[in-house]
């Protein structure tokens, strides 16, 4: 039974799991079809000491836990993952450069009881801290947020730039190609990059998506570079096409960016980063994408109330959206933007008018923590329109439904 208290509009909570205890979960979230009809929700934790917690939400009533593994190493973080059949990829991250365990992760998940590590692609290194984010829905390549041995960056906040993976043979990925935003390496010919004067994230790659509708390009977020439309016809050439970027003025750390092909816009979120709104504002942009060449900022999306949620403990502003994954157990929605706010939840845009996006539904959990902060993280909404929502300080996995 449900019983926490909450805030809410347009939608109800169905169920709620705290993980354990273990609530902080990260970016990586899908949903796996097991032999026997099961449905598996898998989380990559934000932090040690667990890596992965598959859920069974088969009945997303009565979500259980179907298994829950820890990390080798304390400095470690999973964030972030894929699944494709039963093959699943996990990124690996440190604390600081130069430790242990980073890179990427490829597990067979045929048996959701004991997933068993079958490869994994090493990408530490004296500059590295690894693979911060990763995307994979074809089955062959993997595009990576990642250090390496051999990068060295102008600036260790520069520290994570884009790698292709070939994936074809699991047991073996292996580099297939690379892009940097130039200037961002040592030795690359290029000026270094300006910083934010005030708001310095870096200049590194945070995601690269690829769908199936669109194979020979790869839509980054770049974080204080803005985002950049690259094509990889060639993966072991890729080639930037466009770049658009907002900071400075704005505050940087572009972390998301979604297409909506068949209206040729595009959705680009930032990340906040700082607690009570001290980096405000963090905003959802829509772009034109027409002239992919020339990207057009349109609109931004409404805001949640700023004295509410600035007055609250944590993070407030954007962070990530749910992401189209081109699976069968994805909700592919090019009108209905579920995106994440931190304290401020979880909210549904309508942007049929994509020159004035509407807010239409919301859903802000109880606080669970002891600082009494809320941190939605992330988001995922499924085939039948069922929304699942994460916390990344302790409260563990939301279920969630639209009422209107």
């Amino acid at each position: 039974m449900v019983t926490q208290s909450h805030e809410s509009k347009n939608m109800r909570l169905i169920s709620h799991h705290d993980l354990n205890g273990f609530g902080n979960i990260g970016e990586g979230m899908h949903i796996h079809t097991t032999r026997d009809g099961r449905r598996i929700l898998y989380l990559a934790h934000e932090s040690s000491p667990k890596d992965i917690t598959s859920i069974d939400v088969t009945d997303i009533a009565n979500p259980k836990i179907v298994s829950q593994t820890d990390l080798p190493y304390a400095h470690l973080r999973s964030n972030s993952l894929s699944i494709v059949g039963d093959t699943m990829l996990v990124a690996y991250q440190s604390l600081e450069p130069g430790q242990p365990g980073t890179g990427m992760g490829v597990y067979n998940i045929s048996n959701s009881e004991e997933p068993q590590q079958i490869g994994f692609l090493d990408t530490s290194g004296p500059y590295s801290r690894g693979c911060h984010c990763l995307w994979w829905v074809d089955g062959n390549y993997a595009h990576l947020s990642t250090g390496a041995r051999d990068f060295k960056p102008n600036n260790q906040k520069d520290d994570q730039f884009y790698m292709i993976v070939d994936v074809s043979s699991p047991e073996n990925p292996v580099e297939a190609g690379r892009w940097w935003m130039p200037g961002t390496m040592e030795g690359d010919g290029h000026d270094p990059v300006n910083r934010h004067p005030e708001f310095d994230s870096g200049h590194r790659l945070h995601n690269a998506n690829v769908y199936p509708a669109k194979p020979d390009r790869a839509y980054c977020a770049y974080m204080d570079s803005g985002t950049a439309i690259v094509d990889v016809s060639d993966v072991s050439s890729p080639r930037m096409i466009s770049q658009f970027n907002f900071a400075p003025p704005f505050p940087g750390f572009t972390h998301t960016v979604l297409p909506l092909f068949s209206r040729e816009l595009m959705v680009v979120t930032q990340e906040s980063v700082y607690n009570n709104g001290e980096d405000y504002p963090k905003l959802i942009w829509m772009v034109d994408i027409r002239d992919e060449a020339n990207p057009v900022i349109i609109s931004t999306f409404p805001m949640p109330e700023l004295e509410t949620y600035t007055s609250r403990p944590g993070r407030f502003g954007a962070h990530n959206v749910h992401e189209n994954q081109p699976a069968t157990t994805s909700m592919q929605d090019e009108t209905l933007i579920y995106a994440t706010f931190f304290n401020a939840g979880v909210r549904v845009f309508d942007t049929s008018n994509p020159f004035q996006p509407k807010e239409i539904a919301y859903f802000v959990p109880e606080k669970l923590d002891t600082a009494g902060s809320v941190g939605i993280n992330d988001v995922y909404v499924d085939e039948n329109g069922i929304v699942y929502a994460v916390d990344r300080v302790k409260g563990g996995l939301y279920i969630l439904e639209l009422t209107a």
